[in-house]
């Protein structure tokens, strides 16, 4: 008996022992790897257009590839890419593409100068791109030789209709439509939500028209704005929000007027810079609703 009592509190001994000596253990807790925060991609297409964005970013790397070039940094901690595309509808789509490939962006914005077609609209007004529109996409009626050409009377062609041909056969006809590509409607909030820090001059919801072109021709530029309802023109925002929408990522195209011929607004290039500085300031409210651990 006294054997086994002894057994008894050696037992107890070594287990208090062993309690003892675990409460002892250093340790460490490993947290859980945060989500990475996908980046913001901002688009500009001429330098004037997308380098000062470029400045405002922390710890850049620059990479060119084919016509476009993109600095990818961080603008209060969390991951942002500038791209310059090029101008052009063609240079736009390619370095979208290719940067929604390699980079995996949350968001695009598209932003630079445009011309005016609202004669409401005054320089240094901005455009926020409720909706955008390829207002290049046109199918001419049958005219013949020496029977000249009416710009006026073409008809909307809508290329992304069908996989027929968009002029000619049975899917020629559902393609006599406009095509319009919506902004994202939390970015559009976002962004009158902070208008009025933009001194330049007002911030309105409105459709950009892109195209390969510069017009100079007013009664061009009216029926545009009466028949596609257009509030500015420029080169890239259509073919952006294109690619954006066949990859899933919400987009949003804002456009400062540089010039608007419709009631005499000369051209003024410093326009790009009031852009950014607009566009900077609705990113940092972007990055305010994420939750992300700060680069």
């Amino acid at each position: 008996m006294r054997n086994v009592i002894r057994l008894f509190l050696v037992t107890i001994v070594l287990c208090s022992s062993f309690v003892a000596s675990a409460r002892d253990f250093n340790s460490i807790t490993v947290p859980s790897t945060p989500v990475n925060a996908m980046p913001v991609m901002i688009q500009g297409p001429m330098p004037i257009e997308a380098e000062y964005f470029a400045s405002l970013l922390s710890n850049v790397k620059t990479e060119a590839t084919g016509n476009a070039v993109f600095y990818s940094g961080t603008l209060k901690g969390y991951p942002v890419v500038v791209v310059k595309t090029g101008k052009g509808l063609e240079n736009t789509a390619a370095a979208t593409a290719v940067g929604i490939e390699r980079y995996k962006p949350a968001v695009i914005i598209n932003q630079g100068t445009s011309g005016g077609h609202d004669p409401t609209l005054k320089v240094g007004d901005i455009v926020l791109g409720e909706r955008s529109v390829n207002a290049a996409n046109f199918k001419t009626p049958h005219r013949a030789a020496g029977e000249g050409s009416e710009p006026l009377n073409w008809l909307p062609m809508d290329i992304m209709a069908s996989e027929g041909s968009a002029g000619e056969g049975e899917a020629a006809k559902d393609a006599e439509k406009v095509r319009y590509y919506s902004g994202d409607p939390a970015l559009i909030d976002m962004a009158l939500s902070i208008k009025s820090a933009h001194q330049r001059g007002k911030v309105v919801k409105g459709v950009i028209g892109s195209g390969n072109f510069w017009n100079n021709e007013i009664d061009r530029i009216s029926w545009l704005h009466e028949n596609l309802q257009t509030s500015v023109e420029e080169m890239e925002t259509a073919s952006a929000a294109q690619i954006a929408h066949a990859y899933g990522v919400p987009f949003l195209g804002v456009r400062i007027l540089s010039n608007n011929i419709t009631n005499l607004g000369e051209y003024d290039p410093s326009t790009a810079k009031d852009c950014q500085q607009f566009v900077r300031l609705l990113v940092e409210k972007y990055i305010d609703t994420q939750s992300f651990v700060p680069h």
